[in-house]
């Protein structure tokens, strides 16, 4: 009989599938919007728009793919397949958009572009390059049609990767499961930073970047060759189930050839109070982290570098002990509580002005951080609490559903406010109402925590169960 521990070495396994995905976003999220600024000129609407494609093409695509492999039944598993090919297609597609890329660095040579940046001014060295590229746009053609190829590769395969962490890891033990798969997904990103600093990505405006794009490639392939020969899906899944009916969490694993049960109407009304939470905190969230750059540089003349540092740092310390405070309190008192550190934070960043000491700034974002992964460690394990059977994949596509098209909204209505009242007015007021309001959501949910288990707390029933097993 297993123990009642997580098994941290068989999540850290197959928490490479996370990783990888996260190594990828950090590159791409570096370098794609220098590709379509500096090297085909296209003025920042436009640019923003192109790199919310892959918000867009998620809402439709993870909730899709993971329904999809929550049916599919292979001698690998449900979810390995997808992770492989995924990450082959994505790898493949990702380098070969730096080849055009490439291309168009040599039209802008011809045209003498790179000497010219040291003459004229930004915006007129842009204007000349959107010239150049609108003279011929099939590279840029070909650009966007190759970037949505290496979109649609990743979107086949984040839902079945994150999937697959509850897939194998018992229920009252999936909050501390997807801290470490947080922190797998920490580390990725952290690699290509470091990947980052050693090709300089930031210093060359016209730099070619198929060499960093390989080195990061190489990083997620190294991944994907860790997962593949290490994570064991079929056995594992098997174990978790026998497990699941070891503890009498559910009366019986459904087969896929069963039908699975439905929601109860209470059930469900907390499901969607789960995903309106979901979606109101990452509205807050998003809008002060996606332009916090802006806020910090122009209205507070803030390095806003240090402060985002921190608060990541803070959430990486926080991931592990919010587990396992969960796995003691409950998932729905810990979000709670992490909403109120969360909204907190913000709600003291509405005092800080330009000749507050940039010190002030730290706590604040350390206070940030830990809300931030309070929440965000626990919310999903909720939401796949509540599947049923074989439909965790499809549970997975809700959560990303509901945060991704958050993701899309935030940075656009907090935009129009923003114009319409002025940045510093509305900046972390609006990032603090979004986050209370999902206060309000999440205080209404009544399902999704750990199975009620009579007043013992999770361990204490699976210690009861296990009890005299080596």
């Amino acid at each position: 009989m297993s123990s009642y521990k997580l098994n941290t070495k068989r999540t850290i396994l197959v928490g490479f599938a996370f990783f990888l995905i996260s190594a990828f976003w950090q590159a791409y999220d570096a370098i794609v919007p220098l590709m379509l600024t500096n090297h085909f000129g296209l003025p920042q609407t436009a640019s923003g728009a192109v790199m919310s494609l892959d918000n867009v093409l998620a809402v439709f695509m993870l909730p899709l793919f993971g329904s999809l492999s929550d049916k599919v039944n292979t001698k690998f598993g449900k979810r390995t397949p997808f992770i492989f090919i995924g990450t082959i297609a994505a790898i493949l597609s990702f380098i070969g958009l730096t080849f055009i890329d490439n291309y168009q660095l040599v039209k802008l040579s011809n045209q003498g572009i790179p000497a010219l940046s040291e003459i004229l001014t930004d915006e007129e060295i842009l204007e000349r390059t959107l010239d150049i590229t609108l003279a011929n746009p099939w590279p840029l053609i070909g650009f966007i049609a190759t970037l949505l190829v290496v979109l649609i590769a990743m979107a086949t395969f984040r839902s079945p990767a994150v999937a697959l962490m509850p897939d194998v890891t018992i229920k009252p033990l999936r909050s501390k499961g997807n801290a470490v798969i947080n922190l797998m997904g920490t580390a990725g990103g952290i690699i290509v930073l470091a990947l980052g600093m050693v090709f300089s990505t930031s210093k060359n405006l016209y730099m070619k970047y198929t060499g960093y794009v390989l080195a990061v490639c190489s990083v997620m392939a190294l991944g994907l060759i860790i997962f593949m020969f290490t994570v064991k899906e079929k056995k594992w899944v098997a174990e978790m189930e026998q497990d699941t009916l070891d503890l009498g969490l559910e009366e019986q694993v459904i087969s896929k050839d069963e039908p699975v049960r439905k929601l109860s109407k209470a059930e469900l009304t907390s499901l969607l109070l789960i995903l309106a939470s979901v979606a109101l905190w990452y509205v807050g969230y998003n809008s002060i982290t996606s332009k916090y750059s802006v806020y910090a540089t122009n209205v507070l003349g803030f390095d806003y570098n240090m402060t985002l540092i921190i608060a990541q740092a803070a959430a990486v310390v926080a991931y592990i002990p919010v587990g396992i405070i969960a796995s003691k309190i409950g998932r729905r008192k810990t979000i709670l509580a992490g909403i109120i550190i969360l909204a907190s934070a913000f709600f003291a960043g509405n005092f800080i002005t330009p000749s507050t000491p940039e010190l002030i700034m730290y706590p604040i974002f350390i206070l940030a951080g830990i809300g931030w992964a309070t929440i965000n460690v626990n919310s999903f394990p909720m939401v796949v609490e509540l599947a049923r059977g074989g439909e965790v994949g499809k549970y997975t596509g809700y959560y990303y559903t509901a945060s991704m098209a958050a993701q899309i909204v935030a940075p656009i209505l907090s935009g129009a406010l923003y114009d319409l009242f002025g940045m510093r007015i509305m900046f972390f007021a609006f990032g603090t109402a979004f986050v209370v309001f999902s206060f309000v959501t999440m205080f209404f949910v009544k399902h999704g925590d750990a199975k009620d288990l009579g007043g013992k707390t999770a361990k204490d029933l699976i210690e009861d169960n296990f009890a005299g097993d080596d």
